[in-house]
């Protein structure tokens, strides 16, 4: 089954094609269901297959939201080409700007608020946002383990995101990244002062 759930490029386009159905199915119905009450048969008859098609392609609903949830911020990610560059001020910045309008747009999308839908997208944003920072952090100081850093500053932006995507009359994206960059410049201290200014 892992080699069906796989993420490469390489992916059938016909493959591809029916796991966007599927996805845009299941959120379809998360906009006007909660989370833990959405079966699979909800969401293979709102995307029009049968439920041997979905499990063809994933064993359960939260194979799907995780491969989806991966994929769309994979792209949010590649789109703004954090993924090529190195790490810098305004680069973090940009970081900071893509989770919070990642996690905003996902949590409105929810029929109401539900932490165990919550909890899957913080896992697959902040794994991907925990490897960009480690390889950031390594590319300026390739000797020393980055680790702990990255997952510091991984968990920071996320925590600080979700409260803002949370707030009723929450800031322009770029205001609250501009709150948070300060923060999250302190956990990265050490790399912040290799940066040339």
């Amino acid at each position: 089954m892992s080699s069906t759930l796989s993420t490469s490029g390489k992916t059938d386009p016909r493959v591809r094609r029916t796991r966007n159905l599927l996805y845009e199915a299941f959120m379809s119905v998360l906009s006007v269901q909660a989370f833990h009450s959405i079966s699979v048969q909800d969401i293979t008859e709102k995307a029009g297959v049968n439920r041997s098609t979905f499990y063809l392609h994933f064993p359960d609903k939260y194979a799907l939201v995780e491969y989806s949830l991966d994929e769309q911020f994979r792209q949010e990610i590649e789109k703004r080409m954090l993924d090529a560059c190195q790490f810098s001020l305004e680069n973090l910045r940009l970081l900071v700007i893509t989770v919070g309008e990642f996690i905003a747009r996902y949590i409105s999308h929810c029929a109401q608020a539900d932490p165990q839908f919550e909890s899957l997208v913080e896992a697959q944003v902040r794994r991907q946002m925990q490897s960009l920072l480690q390889m950031w952090l390594e590319q300026l100081n390739p000797d020393r383990d980055q680790r702990m850093t990255a997952t510091a500053a991984s968990w920071a932006i996320y925590g600080l995101a979700l409260e803002w995507s949370h707030q009723k009359k929450r800031p322009q994206a770029e205001t609250f990244s501009d709150q948070v960059l300060p923060i999250v410049s302190d956990i990265l201290g050490a790399a912040q002062a290799a940066i040339k200014q």
